[in-house]
């Protein structure tokens, strides 16, 4: 049988004309056309990812042990697709006779007289004897690989592969259920695999687009609402009449919030990630500013749990490098949090030095700065934890993955270790471990960094709380658009308590008849809204002559840079992330308008403030009973005591303070009034300074020479 019609095989005759010239001429060979491989590649075009061989182009060409060589011949001239034939005997295969190899035989001396003109069992014959010369085995299951037709394409070709070289590339015997035996090129199978791969691509890059439109989206749509909820707090924060007890409940709704935005985050840095969009962002950086202000954020949570938080940085190590700071501060963070977290007791260390150095191994010298005047900084992170199992080492990086440890604590998103090892790797580094259970785990990675000078490193920006706009101008004239209620009102809420004229758009078209009828001097433009969106009402405005007059400021709750780089092209001048700051919201505004802002006085001191303030600058060398200095009377409280109240003015927690102030002695009413003061007044750092001499027994920053600018 030929080819899927089942057609009878011609047999040949002698007074076939093509088998007497071919007698006389050099033997034929094949050459398929171009028309027929196009076919081919057509049938494989309806291949799915799930395609099996029953799926590709097959050929059932049969014929028994005593048919002729001529007859084969021309069953390969018909059908220049046929990939060989197969050799029956009693309703079973007994071999197979590729196409290019009978070609390659009946081409040799006497081979059109030996394999044309006689039967076709003296070629099979002659060819398995080759095969178990070459191979010294019974050659016939590696010449007929027999496979069926429900296996995938993948496996058909990794196995049809791992034939000899010589073998690798001939045909194979499909089995149909119905024991019906069909025959595969192998290109045709190689192209299908081919196929296979594109689709397997173009589902990747589909599911990876979907993906990232999923989380654009999400991104979206849980960042507005904590914009309404943040922005809210900061508004509802200026109102200085507002009592304690409501001051409490912004402060938890605040760090709920807080604690989401940063959940949101870790997702759509893992994101970024995977879809290979982060970027390396290096900058002139403080190392020592980073060092002291992880030392202390992280020490009276190390306190609380009864650790000893220890920072060891080498004499040598530069204050000011090049590096981006962003990552490096993320995944210091990340390993101490986590070593404080899972360690009951002992210490968590944290080394920093110029040469690369393991914990329990030797000391290898590193040079000081290479030929592109860069220099490899180690750190390295270790706890006297409980240790980590070597079952659960190599999965210790995955995605949510987490230890039986940090799954027992209930606490994470397993993403920690994920994002902090892509962030050291995409520095150049590599995160190292080494655990003994029972002993304690450390954590190591080196970075090279650039040396920089002192001046090229920008000041750490001031914080001022802004309450009124400076008169300079008559008036400025702000424009909201934004489809959601809730974040226009944050907005009109916070500016015109400043000062300035803010009317609102609930969609880009209003937005547009707005600017026309209103004239602001700024637009703050939320990109995603119906009707029209924030690109086109952008493109409209500044398509007029007068709206380039106009400043417009993107609000976007996309956490990815190709949206943000579409923001800019459509004709913003500047864009700004939800949830908004509020200190970030009017530096851009004035930047952009050229406006200033009063701001509250730093000392912005009640009349019971003062007091407190005399009483701490008194001269404590000779202390009276009634005119002692708060340090004096903080002294005398429990060492406990002392770091609760430090822990609640650290989280900003003022009701936790007011309830330790009831614990203060009456003859301490002095320092009960002053904490209580700055507690409803959310002076939380000054309770930090005055508590900081007292849970200090040792230095902020340990050296092994110490650095006086630390």
């Amino acid at each position: 049988m030929i080819g899927k019609d089942s057609q009878e095989l011609a047999i040949a005759s002698d007074a076939d004309p093509r088998v007497r010239a071919h007698a006389s001429t050099e033997p034929f060979r094949p050459n398929p056309s171009l028309e027929n491989f196009i076919a081919i590649v057509k049938q494989l075009d309806n291949l799915t990812l799930h395609s099996t061989l029953a799926d590709l182009p097959t050929s059932d060409c049969k014929v028994d042990a005593n048919t002729f060589g001529e007859e084969i011949e021309t069953a390969f001239q018909s059908h220049p697709d046929l990939p060989g034939v197969m050799v029956t005997a009693n309703d079973r295969i007994i071999g197979i006779v590729p196409r290019a190899r009978f070609f390659e035989w009946i081409s040799r001396p006497y081979g059109v007289e030996l394999y044309l003109k006689r039967p076709i069992r003296v070629l099979l014959e002659t060819m398995i004897q080759d095969l178990n010369n070459r191979l010294d085995v019974d050659a016939y299951p590696i010449r007929c690989l027999l496979l069926g037709e429900t296996s995938s394409i993948d496996q058909a070709v990794e196995i049809a592969l791992q034939r000899p070289a010589f073998l690798a590339y001939e045909p194979i015997v499909v089995a149909g259920a119905d024991r019906q035996w069909r025959l595969l090129d192998m290109y045709v199978l190689l192209l299908a695999q081919s196929q296979l791969f594109k689709l397997a691509k173009d589902a990747a890059d589909a599911a990876n687009k979907a993906k990232s439109e999923f989380l654009a989206s999400m991104s979206h749509e849980l960042r507005t609402p904590l914009n309404a909820i943040l922005g809210f707090t900061q508004v509802m924060r200026r109102d200085a009449e507002l009592s304690a007890a409501h001051q409490q409940h912004l402060n938890i709704i605040n760090r709920a919030g807080e604690h989401l935005l940063d959940l949101i985050g870790d997702v759509l840095d893992m994101s970024k990630i995977e879809s290979g969009r982060t970027t390396l962002n290096e900058t002139d950086f403080d190392l020592y500013r980073l060092l002291n202000g992880l030392h202390e954020m992280l020490q009276l949570k190390a306190a609380a749990a009864g650790l000893k938080l220890i920072f060891e940085c080498e004499s040598d190590v530069p204050q000011y490098v090049r590096i981006d700071g962003g990552k490096l501060r993320q995944v210091l963070t990340n390993l101490l949090g986590n070593a404080i977290k899972f360690t009951p007791s002992g210490s968590v260390t944290l080394r920093v030095s110029s040469v690369i150095r393991h914990s329990s191994l030797e000391t290898h010298p590193f040079p000081r700065t290479n030929d592109r005047g860069q220099m490899t900084l180690s750190f390295e992170v270790e706890d006297t934890g409980a240790g980590i199992a070597p079952e659960e080492m190599n999965r210790l990086f995955e995605p949510f993955r987490q230890t039986e440890t940090g799954r027992n604590s209930g606490q994470g998103t397993g993403l920690g270790l994920a994002i902090s090892q892509s962030f050291v790797r995409l520095m150049g580094g590599d995160i190292r471990v080494t655990s003994t259970q029972g002993k304690g785990t450390t954590f190591a990675f080196d970075l090279e960094a650039k040396p920089v000078c002192a001046p090229s490193v920008p000041a750490p920006p001031q914080t001022r709380k802004a309450i009124a706009l400076a008169s300079e101008r008559p008036e400025c004239r702000i424009l909201v658009a934004d489809d959601r209620p809730e974040s226009r009102l944050v907005l009109v809420e916070l500016l015109t308590s400043l000062g300035f004229s803010v009317r609102e758009a609930q969609n880009g078209r209003e937005a547009v008849e707005l600017w026309s009828s209103y004239s602001p001097h700024l637009i703050l433009m939320d990109m995603r809204m119906p009707v029209m969106d924030g690109f086109e009402a952008t493109q409209r405005i500044k398509s007029q002559l007068k709206g380039q007059a106009t400043a417009i400021i993107a609000l976007t709750a996309s956490a990815f840079d190709n949206e943000r780089q579409a923001i800019l092209a459509s004709g913003c001048d500047d864009f700004m992330n939800k949830p908004f700051r509020e200190d970030v919201l009017l530096d851009k505004i004035a930047r952009h308008l050229g406006v200033s802002y009063i701001y509250e006085d730093p000392s912005g001191a009640s009349p019971q403030e003062t007091l407190c303030k005399q009483c701490e600058t008194q001269n404590p060398a000779n202390p009276g009973a009634d005119d002692r200095s708060l340090s004096d009377y903080l002294s005398q409280m429990p060492p406990d005591w002392i770091a609760d109240l430090h822990q609640a003015a650290l989280k900003c927690r003022d009701d936790e303070i007011l309830q330790l102030v009831k614990m203060i002695p009456e003859s301490y009413s002095e320092l009960a009034k002053c904490l209580a003061d700055w507690a409803e007044n959310f002076l939380f750092d000054r309770i930090l300074e005055l508590t900081q001499s007292e849970m200090q027994a040792e230095p902020t920053l340990e050296k092994h020479n110490a650095i006086a600018s630390l």
